[in-house]
């Protein structure tokens, strides 16, 4: 789900501290802009789309360790891959986007077609990883 900043902002990643879009123009080699729409257009350009597993949920706050068990409602992911049979890959970032979709909606879907990969959040609570690291680990899914 995206953070209370992304919410008011209605931008994915909009916390400034998310490191989603410094990774996103490094690796894919555009330069970052202060304009939500110029980013989204550029990883367009580069056949990237960006949806939460997470429709909808109950969570105070930002942290996704707060989201209330049982009150999430997933993105029709299966109707999407359905809609687009041409995507190859899919991004999870982070731990709990991993979980829920290996749950709710891997059970749903024939995987021969696309490869899933399992990615550090980008999220400034995963401090724990540097950004270069980070970038280290997600570069796979952008080959």
């Amino acid at each position: 789900m995206p953070s209370v900043a992304s919410l008011e902002k209605q931008a994915y990643y909009g916390n400034p501290r998310n490191a989603f879009w410094p990774l996103m123009a490094k690796l894919l080699g555009f330069k970052l802009s202060e304009e939500y729409t110029s980013n989204v257009a550029q990883l367009l350009r580069n056949n990237i789309a960006v949806w939460d597993v997470i429709g909808e949920c109950e969570r105070p706050g930002s942290l996704d360790s707060a989201i209330v068990k049982g009150s999430e409602r997933m993105n029709p992911i299966p109707e999407l891959l359905t809609d687009f049979p041409g995507l190859k890959r899919i991004g999870l970032n982070g731990g709990t986007a991993g979980k829920l979709f290996k749950r709710h909606v891997l059970p749903a879907l024939d995987t021969s077609h696309f490869t899933i990969f399992n990615l550090p959040s980008t999220s400034p609570a995963n401090a724990g990883m540097n950004f270069n690291a980070k970038c280290d680990a997600w570069r796979p899914l952008i080959q």
